[in-house]
């Protein structure tokens, strides 16, 4: 289901790493994301809504690209 937030999520499992390009162009990568939590911001209806409770703020994050 397409989002309004999230544009892209990808996900490297070996290092436990979630890269989430939002809208706005901007790419942050959050670590120690366990996939069980990837996988539910995957299969949810409103990923904002996920993001938000169960990402933001939550795990450690680096943004590693502004707006393109």
């Amino acid at each position: 289901m397409p989002s309004t937030v999230i544009r892209n999520i990808d996900y490297q499992e070996d290092a436990s790493r979630l890269q989430i390009t939002f809208q706005t162009g901007a790419i942050y990568n959050y670590y120690g994301v366990p996939e069980a939590v990837y996988m539910g911001l995957r299969q949810a209806r409103s990923k904002g809504a996920y993001f938000n409770k169960h990402i933001s703020g939550i795990f450690p994050f680096k943004r590693v690209s502004s707006s393109v």
